[in-house]
């Protein structure tokens, strides 16, 4: 049994989050959900990248990124596991806090995980207002298309929480998938999802993920919707991309077919660190320029 113990919240009154224009030296503003609609509207590519923590986030909003995604991928590429099944609200809520200490003026989606939000509507309510109210996100995300998930979109509107949804190959479904496998290849699945992202829509998620799907599936979805869509593993039509901060810069263990990488800190972070190994074996480190008062 998965029991989530958080704080007291009313959840009989609205909570809601006034989306500023909020202006910085250098004269920018932080996105909102409108922002991203017009940016789809005006065929403006939307870029996505995950963030985990203080140097993450900073890193990833000097680059002026759009959209801050706290994943539970912090799962694999921050605690180790090998899914993403293990995280808790607890998780996401800890390195949300970080992320925005580092990203102050970047909008910022705070994965729901697991079962944070399959249990009952009180609870995903609850979950989803910590992760804004505790947490410092913008907007919740959660994965699946169902009638379940739906009402869970519906009612963490209610509260006035922007909600972004995610299809496709889903991660949080990997054991009823029976492993990471490409979604909606079959004419069945295809229109399935097809169908599930026009309900989305309905049910009031201001933007969609897709995952792990065909181009043209990618971009029949994101022709159909006013919504934007943000693709990993989609193709080229969707309205926007993300990926994750370890694909960019190189860090993590595996490369799926989708990523790129931009940088090779998986061997240049231990190269470096050998570098200071050796000079402190070889006494070259410390030098007199870094030390206090150096005896002379």
């Amino acid at each position: 049994m998965v029991v989530f113990i958080v704080n007291e919240i009313d959840i009989d009154h609205d909570i809601t989050y006034i989306f500023n224009k909020k202006v910085t030296d250098q004269g920018a503003f932080m996105k909102n959900v409108k922002t991203f609609k017009k940016m789809k509207k005006d065929n403006i590519k939307i870029v996505m990248v995950t963030a985990y923590d203080y140097p993450s986030g900073k890193y990833v909003q000097e680059a002026e990124v759009d959209i801050i995604l706290v994943g539970d991928s912090l799962g694999m590429v921050i605690l180790g596991y090998e899914d993403t099944l293990k995280v808790t609200l607890d998780d996401i809520l800890h390195h949300t806090k970080a992320a925005r200490r580092g990203a102050d003026d970047t909008f910022i989606v705070a994965d729901m995980p697991f079962m944070s939000y399959n249990l009952n509507i009180k609870q995903t309510k609850i979950n989803s207002a910590l992760l804004i109210t505790q947490g410092g996100a913008n907007a919740v995300k959660l994965e699946g298309g169902k009638p379940s998930r739906l009402e869970a979109i519906r009612a963490i509107v209610d509260c006035e929480i922007p909600v972004v949804a995610h299809l496709g190959l889903t991660p949080q479904s990997i054991n009823a998938f029976g492993g990471y496998k490409v979604q909606g290849k079959k004419e069945v699945e295809f229109n399935e999802i097809l169908t599930q992202a026009k309900e989305i829509e309905k049910a009031g998620a201001f933007m969609l993920v897709l995952e792990g799907i065909p181009e043209e599936l990618g971009r029949t979805i994101s022709e159909a919707l006013s919504i934007p869509t943000i693709g990993i593993g989609a193709g080229k039509y969707t309205d926007g991309q993300v990926l994750v901060y370890h694909d960019i810069l190189g860090m993590a263990d595996l490369k799926p077919k989708f990523v790129k990488n931009y940088a090779q800190l998986n061997k240049d972070i231990p190269n470096s660190i050998k570098k200071f190994i050796d000079e402190v074996k070889d006494g070259k480190f410390p030098t007199e320029e870094n030390i206090y008062n150096p005896i002379k």
